[in-house]
């Protein structure tokens, strides 16, 4: 896995700031008295940080942001950067500045004079920005040096640091198999790396075809009969409360070809990512288990993947779900919502949860509705969906909802069948969630996570640079801590 930046809580102390050879870190406002450390620096540099502070080029800057002094006067450090920061920050501005850290971090050591500020969301956002996926590459960059973060409180501000390093990890790993490529992460590979968390405290089981054959998930063996790579389905279990448990869904398809309804060929090689929601669920259920979350959370992930054979399914197949409901297949296309059809019906047999996620890259539609800022939203319960909205923007991950009505029902009719699984381009990310719908219980409340347009992006994304971006694994474990831990 990716190496996570490594970070240590050190006392504060002025001969550090001086004597450090790295990079210093200070924070500054305009109309605020400068911090003890950037008031030592200010005068071994000879006022330069109040003369920078002063600078346009500062007070146009946004909190969080930084300017930038090489080589500073009677210092050591290789660079100085002074960080806006107002004296009462938000969170945003805490992973603002932490972004900025970790956006220009180096192989050198950094010292980040934080004072009495909370290190905790910024340094996460220092380490999740800090990321760079190296594994296939045959001369990888060298990794990023250790961040020092000088604090007046340490023993405080170390627990706090292994809780955000905890965060960083899952999220590191999340975007490590998005990025990684369909040759190395294959259904098989995946599950054995997922068998390997058992070392962590999780109860992990992996359903093989004939197994899931047995239950009669022929929705989702008809989306990979035409692979090589056999299907399967992992249950991850972490049980760190009695009751009744949270589930966690994840779409897993390795690789996604269109099967018979080809994709263009422009592009699919980023449908390495189309297991995204797997990922997430993997992510998460490590971060749970790593911080001994006080939760019980199953996460359950469908692996397949999708190609064109002769043995794969066709436009105008009936399949019958594990529900019993029959699906006339229109796309060989819409492939994720059949995985997930079978293992929603599945967690909710088997399990009994008392609410039910799900997380996919399921349409192309939600990107044309939300762009890659926000994961659409759909549930039956406003209470959940809330609580999803109000976890992903206090991490700073973004979300919309998006309606559900049956209204939308009438454009996946099937004619010869109970439904299709593609009403076509209209209302295309709402028709899918309402076929997922259909394989929810009456009463389970349930939220289903669209994230086509955020698992992986072209260009720098909220924590996160372009690539792979781990969304989700944040929104969820903050959505658990507030209304899912203790019972």
């Amino acid at each position: 896995m990716t190496r996570c930046l490594p970070t240590d809580a050190q006392p504060f102390s002025l001969e550090k700031i001086t004597a450090h050879e790295g990079r210093v870190i200070v924070f500054a406002d305009m109309d605020s008295p400068l911090p003890q450390a950037a008031n030592h620096v200010d005068t071994l540099t000879q006022g330069a940080v109040k003369r920078a502070i002063a600078s346009a080029a500062f007070t146009k800057l946004k909190p969080g942001a930084a300017v930038q002094l090489g080589w500073p006067s009677n210092m050591a450090a290789e660079s100085l950067h002074i960080i806006r920061m107002p004296s009462n920050p938000s969170s945003a501005d805490l992973r603002a500045a932490g972004i900025s850290i970790g956006k220009t971090q180096g192989e050198s050591a950094t010292l980040i004079c934080a004072d009495t500020l909370p290190v905790e969301q910024m340094a996460q956002a220092a380490m999740l920005r800090a990321y760079q996926y190296e594994a296939q590459k045959s001369d990888p960059k060298p990794d990023y040096g250790p961040l020092h973060v000088m604090v007046e409180d340490t023993e405080q501000a170390e627990d706090a640091l292994r809780l955000a390093a905890c965060m960083a990890r899952a999220v590191h790993l999340t975007r490590d198999l998005v990025n990684a490529p369909a040759n190395i992460l294959t259904t098989t590979s995946f599950a054995q790396q997922i068998e390997g968390m058992t070392s962590l405290g999780l109860k992990i089981e992996i359903l093989d075809e004939a197994q899931m054959e047995k239950l009669g998930m022929r929705a989702l063996l008809a989306v990979g009969q035409g692979s090589e790579s056999p299907s399967k389905l992992a249950i991850l279990r972490w049980e760190g409360a009695s009751g009744a448990p949270l589930a966690i869904v994840g779409k897993g398809v390795m690789f996604d070809t269109g099967g018979v309804s080809l994709k263009q060929a422009g592009g699919m090689e980023e449908m390495t990512m189309d297991m995204g929601g797997a990922a997430v669920t993997v992510g998460l259920m490590q971060a749970l288990a790593e911080r001994k979350a006080p939760a019980h959370v199953i996460g359950l992930v469908g692996l397949v993947e999708n190609m064109p054979d002769g043995r794969a399914q066709r436009p105008g197949d009936v399949v019958r779900s594990m529900k019993g409901d029959m699906i006339e297949v229109i796309n060989t296309d819409a492939e994720g919502r059949m995985v997930l059809a079978d293992v929603l019906w599945y967690a909710q047999t088997r399990f009994n949860p008392r609410a039910v996620i799900d997380l996919a890259t399921l349409t192309g539609a939600i990107i044309i509705a939300l762009g890659h800022d926000k994961a659409g939203v759909f549930s039956n319960n406003d209470e959940l969906a809330n609580g999803v909205l109000q976890a992903a923007a206090e991490v700073g991950e973004g979300a919309w909802r998006m309606p559900l009505d049956p209204c939308y029902d009438t454009l996946i009719k099937s004619r010869i069948g109970d439904v299709k699984n593609s009403g076509g381009r209209p209302a295309g990310s709402i028709t899918a969630a309402q076929f997922l719908q259909r394989f929810i219980q009456p009463d389970t409340p349930w939220v289903h996570l669209d994230i086509a347009g955020v698992a992986l992006t072209k260009t720098d994304s909220a924590h996160a640079p372009k690539g792979a971006s781990g969304w989700g694994v944040l929104a969820l474990d903050a959505l658990i801590r507030a209304r899912f831990e203790n019972g």
